[in-house]
């Protein structure tokens, strides 16, 4: 954008929240709930809820990826419950499997599911490797390969993590950061994978053993979208304001408050904002470098070296139903690009409109602006199809019709060094007085949808007076309390400022 038009005048804002995704709306709505005047910044213009809106292309829906609605903490269950009536949530069971080899491997595991498709010398090598990973462990584990080594041996992690976890991030394993695992696969080794395989855990998905294996969770019936497009009508029938189609491009401050937010529409028009509060879920190398004047050299620099990973979604319509039963399935074949595979029939049958058809969302990882990213709508249609009947999954003559959504900066990626770099970040941005930050990109950090909320229900509750930590709320929606020594599951435990 080579010129923008005059700023278009603009009141004083109270609080301005930048990003409608489910931390900003999440903040704007407990903002609003504590008495105050909220404004909203979201620069698509037809979807809030970022990467959990819900596409409409016709009269099918379908996710950008797939969003369980499940949480250990029964604060943001509730939160749920209250903002979509219940008779909006289904319960849907849970099933993903691995693709590998053109055999479908359970997961969790199933030992016997295993023994077979893998063949008994393999799982033999299998055990083998785990148990000579746990004499002689990779140390220190530095990289995403080494943690995952360590707990399932170095075959498993040829077999079951290397090609897709690479498809995932563009980059080997050995340069993913340990982090990365020890917070999406926490808790889970072999061992405890065996044991969830065979005996029988309770229903109890809020005590569940290992977060990633629990089997049953919440869905709104029309998609998550359904969820986020209530809280924003909701905001508005009470005086707040979406601006939909509009994206910040300039925090203007003086010392340590940001006293300006510069935003452009879809038509190049810039407004200006007095603000009196900002709450922060745009991404967060965008946030930084958008200071005036700038943030100190060598936060500016870390802010630079920050990574993210884009990712494409081609929904294809399909003739038939019942092709499979997964939710989801997760493709290692290394000859193909396609990464996982969305039935959006088994997440919900009311996002399907016509009976005897099928929608798959097709995700493919990549970087904006590289050979995936670039091809267009039809060429990337045509390379699912194709690529589904290379596995065998689906003929491409049963395809009738297709849709393409690109959504940059979906996963921040933990390179090595990412967590100094978001640490000098953090300490600059703590310093602001009326700022808070929020979410997935605000903070850098790989979550789920519930710890996104969390952090924005903290950074909400900041701008009231009270002193959280947002950046230390944690993944697995446990959270404790400077001081407290015991787990209490369920239940907001964040730990405070000093």
């Amino acid at each position: 954008m080579s010129e923008l038009s005059s700023p278009a005048p603009s009141s004083s804002v109270p609080v301005l929240v930048i990003g409608g995704g489910p931390a900003g709306l999440t903040a704007a709505a407990e903002l609003q709930r504590l008495g105050q005047q909220v404004e909203v910044l979201e620069k698509d213009p037809e979807y809030v809820g970022g990467i959990a809106r819900t596409v409409r292309y016709k009269q099918y829906r379908f996710d950008i990826g797939g969003h369980r609605f499940f949480s250990k903490s029964n604060e943001i269950t509730q939160w749920w419950r209250d903002h979509l009536p219940p008779g909006d949530f289904i319960q849907v069971p849970r099933l993903s499997r691995i693709f590998y080899r053109g055999k479908y491997f359970d997961y969790p595991l199933k030992a016997m599911n295993a023994l077979l498709n893998l063949g008994i010398f393999t799982s033999i090598v299998c055990v083998c490797s785990y148990f000579w990973r746990k004499l002689f462990p990779i140390q220190p584990e530095r990289s995403f390969a080494d943690w995952v080594s360590n707990r399932f041996g170095d075959r498993l992690f040829n077999i079951f993590f290397k090609t897709y976890t690479e498809k995932v991030w563009g980059m080997p394993c050995t340069e993913l950061s340990a982090d990365w695992a020890a917070q999406r696969i926490k808790g889970l080794s072999l061992l405890t994978a065996i044991k969830n395989a065979l005996i029988p855990q309770k229903k109890d998905a809020g005590a569940a053993l290992v977060k990633t294996l629990i089997d049953e969770f919440e869905y709104p019936k029309y998609g998550p979208g359904m969820m986020w497009e209530k809280v924003a009508a909701d905001l508005e029938t009470r005086g707040g304001r979406v601006r939909m189609g509009e994206g910040a491009v300039k925090l203007k401050r003086e010392g340590l408050r940001v006293r300006e937010v510069h935003s452009v529409n879809q038509a190049g028009e810039l407004t200006v904002r007095p603000v009196d509060q900002v709450v922060v879920s745009m991404p967060l190398r965008e946030h930084v470098l958008a200071y005036d004047p700038p943030l100190a050299p060598e936060v500016v620099a870390a802010a630079e070296r920050l990574q993210y990973r884009d990712f494409l979604t081609v929904a294809l319509m399909v003739r038939g139903s019942d092709l499979f039963p997964d939710n989801w399935i997760y493709i290692h074949d290394p000859a193909v690009k396609l990464g996982r595979i969305q039935n959006f029939n088994n997440w919900s049958k009311f996002m399907v409109p016509e009976e005897g058809t099928t929608c798959l969302g097709l995700e493919y990882f990549c970087f904006e602006g590289d050979g995936l990213w670039n091809m267009t709508d039809p060429d990337l249609i045509e390379l699912g199809k194709r690529e589904l009947e290379q596995l065998g999954l689906v003929s491409a003559k049963d395809v009738f019709d297709g849709s393409v959504v690109r959504m940059e900066k979906a996963y921040p990626v933990y390179y090595p060094g990412y967590a100094d770099d978001v640490e000098t970040i953090r300490g600059a941005l703590s310093q602001i007085e009326n700022l808070q930050v929020a979410g997935r990109n605000g903070l850098h950090k790989y979550n789920n949808q519930d710890h996104s909320m969390m952090t924005a229900l903290l950074a909400a509750r900041n701008l009231a007076g009270e002193k959280w930590d947002v950046w230390k709320v944690n993944t697995d929606a446990e959270y404790h309390e400077a001081g407290e020594s015991g787990q209490e599951k369920g239940r907001l435990q964040p730990q405070r400022l000093n």
